[in-house]
């Protein structure tokens, strides 16, 4: 038991440590002001968005610091989206209404609508944004000059994650413990190797040369999570990407309900842990590290463990307060860790019998990848 202790400790320990570097890194980053003549374009897929995209155009209306214009792709919507558009469109021509093309074979849905938002825009910019997500004044502003400033092809960030119910709580928090916990992000940027490559699809800003030798979303037509597909493929042409504090750039409610957020988090997660590769390595380490300290507590009362479970509560308690999430997420924590592991798992096996993704009313092949 002394030995497991031990085991549990150290898996405890590294992302506790790593958290902290990580932190300290991305308070490091400076903030710069776009220079030159840049124009940002702000591209918005949107499919059935009528409740979200009045509230993300009035957004990204308010922003400063930089020239914008807004683009929204209507993507097949059958709700009101185009008309709530078109009325924000009839009081600023900075608001261009878009209406997506037929989706092509071997196509994603939101890829297709971003691959013609990124043809139609006219910015030295591209900031991708999703329809649920709420613009800061400054966030195109502040990620247009770290992009100068770091010279990255590509800049991303984690908006602030808006959790209420407790669906949310057990789902959502998952998505900064595993980057802050698990991403080297002092070694990500000094390197450009793929594996390192990280972003968040909700917001990410490509500066447009880059984007365009690189592929763009078109090089990537056939997968889902954009945001990690994307950065690696920036690295993979030799262009650096970095990802920058987010809860002052943005805000993001993904979910509302515990059902569409485990559908939400399952639509992709075969390109992401769920692999026969991954997701036993994974398991390991999210077990080991924030589960099983807690479980065998109450039975095996040694200073290991409960130093094990101490910075597993540590670490999930540092990285809510940085990113300003809920801190009902804190004594949450184990059983967000197990029902991730849960999604992950069902995806996996799911794969197995050949089912499909399906996001928005539609359908798409899974296939395990290594």
């Amino acid at each position: 038991m002394t030995v497991l202790g031990l085991i549990l400790l150290a898996l405890a320990a590294l992302p506790f440590a790593l958290v902290l570097m990580n932190l300290a890194t991305l308070r490091a980053t400076p903030r710069r002001a776009p220079q030159g003549d840049v124009l940002v374009s702000i591209l918005i897929p949107a499919r059935n968005e009528a409740t979200n995209i009045g509230a993300a155009l009035a957004a990204a209306q308010g922003s400063v610091g930089v020239p914008v214009e807004i683009l929204v792709m209507d993507d097949g919507s059958t709700d009101g989206t185009a008309e709530i558009v078109r009325a924000h469109a009839a009081r600023d021509a900075r608001v261009r209404l878009l209406t997506a093309p037929p989706l092509e074979e071997g196509w994603t849905g939101k890829v297709h609508a971003c691959h013609h938002l990124a043809k139609a825009a006219k910015g030295t910019h591209l900031l991708f944004v999703d329809a649920d997500v709420r613009l800061s004044p400054h966030a195109a502003a502040q990620l247009a000059g770290h992009a100068q400033d770091a010279q990255a092809g590509l800049v991303s960030a984690v908006p602030r994650q808006v959790t209420r119910s407790v669906g949310e709580l057990l789902t959502v928090p998952t998505i900064n413990l595993l980057l802050l916990g698990y991403l080297p992000m002092g070694f990500m940027r000094l390197s450009r190797d793929p594996g390192l490559g990280a972003a968040c699809g909700q917001l990410m800003l490509a500066e447009r040369e880059a984007y365009r030798l690189s592929g763009g979303h078109a090089a990537i037509r056939s997968r889902i999570h954009d945001g990690i597909q994307l950065a690696r493929l920036f690295r993979r042409r030799g262009f650096m990407t970095d990802l920058v504090p987010g809860e002052d750039l943005a805000s993001c409610r993904m979910y509302t309900r515990f059902g569409e957020a485990w559908n939400g988090f399952a639509k992709n997660a075969h390109e992401g842990m769920a692999t026969p590769v991954a997701l036993p390595v994974w398991t390991v380490l999210l077990l080991g590290g924030h589960v099983l300290p807690f479980v065998l507590l109450p039975f095996v009362p040694t200073l290991p463990v409960l130093a094990a479970a101490l910075l597993s509560l540590a670490a999930r308690t540092a990285v809510t307060v940085a990113t300003r999430e809920n801190p009902w997420s804190i004594p949450l924590h184990p059983f967000t860790i197990l029902v991730g592991l849960a999604i992950q798992w069902s995806v996996l096996l799911r794969i197995g019998t050949a089912r499909r993704a399906g996001w928005k009313g539609r359908l798409y092949p899974v296939e395990a990848k290594p």
